[in-house]
């Protein structure tokens, strides 16, 4: 029973660790994207507010934060981990 089990689960391992380097690949590809593009947003940000354009320039300012390495590239890295946790903790109870 234990022997099916463990090549029932062998592919599941497989699929989620190549989807897991993929999305790593990903992830560090588009990091220099999103850090040029929170820098810029972020210059336009504080241009905003220093032409008294208050609302603008917090927006922009928030756009900048979320495309920054702390934002969604951060909550992206964050899910990455968790799949990546899942797929050693059916590792190890499979194959113990």
């Amino acid at each position: 029973m234990r022997l099916i089990l463990k090549i029932l689960v062998a592919p599941v391992i497989v699929v989620l660790t190549v989807f897991v380097w993929i999305c790593s690949g990903l992830l560090y590809c588009s990091a220099w994207v999103f850090g040029l593009a929170g820098t810029v947003l972020g210059i336009f940000g504080v241009l905003a507010l220093i032409t008294h354009q208050v609302t603008n320039g917090i927006i922009l300012l928030v756009m900048a934060f979320l495309v920054s390495p702390f934002g969604i590239p951060m909550a992206a890295a964050w899910l990455i981990g968790k799949i990546q946790d899942l797929r050693y903790t059916i590792q190890d109870r499979v194959y113990g």
